[in-house]
């Protein structure tokens, strides 16, 4: 098995020019005649930083030190992979038309679905920076570690999306339950309200959630300025193991049926 996805994932070498053609086409599309073009993944979380600040810290007085840099971390992992899956969950029944006149490994698509979103995460970055210059928070050392919990979610989103990818080819209903998954999902990650204030049955539902504990590493990174425990990383990386596995494995079983339902 593993031979065999070895095998099949070497290809990517051969097709990393239509990789980059599908990421570029990807981005163009979602800023098609738009004014201010790319500067929206920088617009787009700074105007959520806004609302949720005006709202939350005043409305509901979450005793939260620094409050705009706390939103604004769990808003980028969040919108991130609910993007990038989103986008990986549709592609190979968007694109049933290249996939059916030539012959193309079809984990391209979920893939280039996931670093597309992964640019935009970059951008979106900028913002994060910018939060911290007009808050006067300081810059720690530990900010050049940001990539690294960010590349964790990214392997993590892109298993994520190969399994999203199959259960949408062959179901079409799954594209609508995701819909309300992920809706779910944003109030069990603790985006705008510390772990603290919820529950206890709550907090064990919260624990079994991924993303809190990539959202935990970055404002550790950020806003502590600490280094994340190896028990985190532990975690991370088990997470990242079990989504990759599973998606890999369901994708490259089920990927020769595709034609029967595109």
């Amino acid at each position: 098995m593993i031979n065999s996805l070895y095998t099949y994932f070497r290809g990517l070498v051969k097709y990393r020019w239509l990789l980059r053609q599908l990421i570029a086409r990807d981005n163009k599309v979602k800023y098609k005649r738009s004014l201010l073009g790319y500067a929206w993944s920088i617009l787009n979380p700074l105007l959520m930083m806004s609302v949720m600040t005006a709202v939350f810290s005043g409305m509901f007085r979450f005793d939260i030190p620094n409050f705009p840099i706390y939103f604004i971390c769990g808003n980028l992992i969040f919108s991130f992979f609910q993007e990038s899956t989103t986008m990986s969950m549709g592609s190979i029944i968007s694109n049933a038309g290249l996939l059916k006149k030539v012959y193309i490994p079809k984990y391209i698509m979920p893939l280039s679905k996931t670093m597309s979103s992964f640019v935009n995460l970059w951008y979106s970055l900028v913002a994060l920076f910018l939060i911290l210059i007009v808050t006067r928070t300081r810059f720690q050392w530990t900010l050049l570690l940001i990539p690294l919990p960010l590349l964790y979610l990214f392997f993590f989103s892109f298993g994520i999306g190969l399994l999203l990818c199959v259960l949408a080819t062959f179901f079409r209903d799954a594209l609508y339950l995701y819909n309300v998954f992920i809706t779910a999902l944003m109030y069990l990650t603790p985006i705008f309200y510390p772990i603290s204030a919820v529950p206890d049955v709550i907090k064990k539902i919260i624990y079994w959630n991924p993303l809190y504990y990539f959202v935990l590493m970055l404002r550790q990174l950020v806003l502590d300025g600490t280094l994340p425990t190896l028990k985190l990383h532990l975690v991370c990386i088990s997470f990242v193991v079990i989504s990759l596995t599973v998606g890999l494995t369901v994708f490259y079983k089920n990927q020769t049926k595709f034609f029967l339902y595109i």
